[in-house]
């Protein structure tokens, strides 16, 4: 018998197949490919279901790095009918992050220091910290499966990544801390 959560996966697999996930060129193949190593990723890392289920579908509304879109905004709920609300909220959350504004706060200790600014709509508050978590995973997962896939990728970005992961230490498992030192702070991918 399929869990829920295996019933959400086989259906965002099934859509993400249907909107072309699998012909869209991303580093190391495809989009659909890259989306499935970090859903991965985030399971080996021990990654709650609805985590890792962003993680399958973090690329759906595009990104402040990737601008192909699969569905626009404006459809969440599609998006939301197959993986539930919780998983689409961190879609949404990642994929609506301006990294520029974002990244320099989202670690900040204060309740409501954490400025985090919405592209798609230049709305900026100030996530919780279980969302500022997921975000840091999520973002972990993402990056350090560029980097494993794509030298350059690494050699170009790994010391500012390394960085940035450093600066958010404290919102990563250690499962995730411990792979973003190993791929990026030098050791063998």
């Amino acid at each position: 018998m399929q869990t829920q959560a295996g019933r959400r996966e086989a259906g965002a697999l099934a859509l993400l197949r249907e909107l072309g996930a699998g012909h869209v060129d991303h580093p190391g193949g495809t989009l659909l490919a890259h989306l499935e190593r970090v859903h991965a990723r985030l399971g080996a890392w021990g990654a709650r279901p609805a985590l890792r289920l962003a993680g399958l579908c973090h690329a759906f509304y595009g990104t402040d790095g990737f601008a192909t879109a699969l569905l626009p905004v404006g459809r969440r709920a599609e998006l939301a009918a197959v993986i539930g609300a919780e998983a689409e909220e961190l879609v949404y959350f990642y994929a609506s992050c301006d990294r520029a504004a974002s990244y320099p706060t989202l670690a900040a200790d204060e309740e409501g220091a954490a400025a985090f600014r919405d592209r798609f709509t230049g709305h900026v508050h100030s996530p919780g910290l279980r969302t500022r978590r997921d975000f840091a995973e999520l973002s972990a997962a993402n990056e350090l499966d560029l980097a494993r896939i794509d030298p350059v990728f690494r050699a170009a970005h790994g010391p500012g990544l390394l960085a940035l992961f450093t600066r958010l230490r404290g919102l990563l498992t250690e499962p995730a801390w411990r792979d973003c030192q190993a791929v990026l702070g030098g050791a063998a991918p």
